[in-house]
């Protein structure tokens, strides 16, 4: 099977983070279909980054024509490796993202600057391979991921969230597209889960094309700001129709 987008716009790939899933995208999903853009949401098995990108890497073999990668959180690290030998991919959008250098990890990230309180949210999910799934606290995870969206959405978000596997938080990244592909950035100012000062930090050291921080926003902007998050996509998508 093979995604074609049936018209001159490229097609947008989205790439959820951890403790999320792809309806997470929905209100961007919406204002991009309404520029008239053909968007898949792919699944994010949340696993390992290897593994991941592999995933991911399979969907966009899938699909012809120019594209825009697009990662939430952990996504971005998963669309910075699965972006790698597939010339369609004409740029990257990192949302609330990981943007890891080769050997680095999420995880080593998360640290590399203060401000992160997601460590003493989390509960653990031991696994018969010796891994463990890491979940947010439910009734943290408002305050924790989600703090400027209603508590009655957050609720439902926090019972559907999809765990990240440790293999996926510890493993490092290999050589990142964004070394290759233009890339443009959207990140929160008060995010608890990747503190400002790294998403400012990552963004510089890929270069970005455009750098956008939503004051007072939380780390779920897929959710809490659909339309400036959809903005920068289509900022992206504009260079190259």
């Amino acid at each position: 099977m093979t995604f074609t987008a049936g018209t001159a716009q490229p097609t947008i790939v989205l790439i959820h983070g951890a403790f999320a899933e792809s309806a997470s995208w929905s209100g961007v999903i919406q204002r991009l279909h309404a520029h008239g853009y053909p968007v898949i949401a792919a699944g994010n098995p949340l696993r390992s980054l290897s593994g991941d990108a592999a995933v991911v890497s399979a969907v966009l073999a899938t699909v012809s024509g120019p594209v825009v990668l697009v990662g939430h959180s952990y996504g971005g690290a998963v669309a910075s490796n699965a972006a790698v030998g597939h010339d369609h991919i004409k740029a990257l959008v990192y949302v609330a993202a990981f943007a890891p250098e080769a050997g680095e990890s999420i995880g080593e990230l998360s640290g590399k600057f203060p401000g992160g309180t997601l460590g003493q949210t989390l509960t653990e999910v031991p696994l018969p391979d010796g891994s463990v799934d890491l979940y947010i606290r439910q009734e943290l995870f408002h305050q924790q991921f989600a703090a400027d969206i209603p508590a009655e959405l957050a609720a439902l978000d926090a019972a559907a969230q999809r765990p990240l596997n440790t293999v996926a938080l510890n493993e490092g990244s290999g050589e990142p597209a964004w070394k290759t592909i233009p890339s443009w950035f959207v990140y929160p100012e008060l995010d608890r889960n990747i503190p400002l000062a790294a998403h400012r930090f990552m963004a510089e050291r890929a270069g970005s094309r455009q750098s956008v921080e939503l004051p007072g926003a939380s780390h779920a902007i897929p959710a809490s700001e659909p339309e400036a998050v959809a903005a920068v996509i289509i900022a992206a998508a504009k260079t190259i129709s």
